[in-house]
């Protein structure tokens, strides 16, 4: 069992939690994931590391509920069954941040893909590395952790769907005003929103990093679904990336397979809210 120090609400439905996994975070280098179970017959649950403290051991994840398995894990108060990690290969920047030093760099997140851009631009500014940040969501109310990325952007800019907050309209109407100013994106959120950021850059021969993170549910490789084309060949998120060459993607596969086990979460859900009436984790 893994200590819980907190697990708390930080949107409509998005939640933060800090857990004591000393082993799972001593290497980790971000871009890199870990399988979370909240209980012993749990689904096992991919969340990206969003942040870490090496020296206290602690581990901070943020993650969306989205259906029956992120909806348990909010009942998680002290402790949860299983951490491991860390997974996936990491972001290709901070493996080698010397190699990126003359590059003009930009990260596009959209909604909870704060999380994952968040450890990157960090690390990176720890390593004199400074990029910028465009960062969106559908309303002000969505947007997270902005005091936090605030502190390790170069340069961020909000845009909202709504323009309750920042620019209004879409994370590609501020970059491609910019796009000009950079050698290199990376963009990390909704699978939508990394198609059309990717078609942008494309367009204007800009090499783009994506993560194909929203793919994942078993994460370890066994269940195939998150099994996305690259470049023509089938590749695994959670095993070859979770970071891939977005110029290679098949994104309109890859949105097809969102929507593979809609049916049969449904049914999870409702067993797990039924459950969970009866108990408390």
């Amino acid at each position: 069992m893994y200590k819980v120090l907190y697990n708390k609400r930080i949107s409509s439905n998005s939640f933060e939690m800090a857990v004591v996994a000393p082993l799972v975070i001593k290497r980790a280098i971000p871009g890199q994931f870990v399988i979370v179970m909240a209980r012993e017959d749990s689904e096992r649950i991919p969340l990206t590391i969003y942040d870490y403290d090496k020296e206290q051991g602690i581990l901070y994840l943020i993650y969306q509920v989205v259906g029956a398995s992120t909806e348990e894990l909010t009942y998680a108060k002290d402790e949860i069954f299983a951490v491991a990690g860390p997974l996936g290969n990491p972001n290709e920047i901070c493996l080698h941040p010397e190699e990126y030093k003359d590059k003009r760099i930009v990260y596009v997140a959209g909604g909870v893909g704060i999380a994952p851009v968040y450890p990157q631009v960090k690390y990176l500014k720890e390593h004199g590395i400074n990029v910028d940040v465009i960062y969106g969501s559908r309303s002000e109310d969505l947007l997270l952790i902005r005091d936090k990325i605030e502190q390790v952007a170069n340069k961020i800019t909000y845009a909202t769907d709504d323009g309750s907050y920042g620019i209004k309209g879409f994370v590609t109407n501020v970059l491609e005003e910019h796009i000009h100013d950079y050698d290199l994106c990376v963009t990390i959120g909704p699978v939508i929103m990394m198609k059309n950021v990717c078609e942008l850059t494309k367009k204007y021969n800009v090499r783009t990093i994506v993560s194909m993170n929203p793919l994942m549910v078993d994460g370890s490789g066994m269940c195939g679904a998150c099994r996305c084309e690259v470049d023509g060949k089938p590749k695994f998120a959670c095993i070859h990336g979770p970071e891939f060459d977005g110029h290679k993607i098949n994104f309109d596969l890859a949105l097809k397979r969102m929507n593979v086990y809609k049916e049969e979460e449904k049914v999870k859900w409702q067993e797990m809210k039924e459950r969970l009436s009866k108990e408390v984790i």
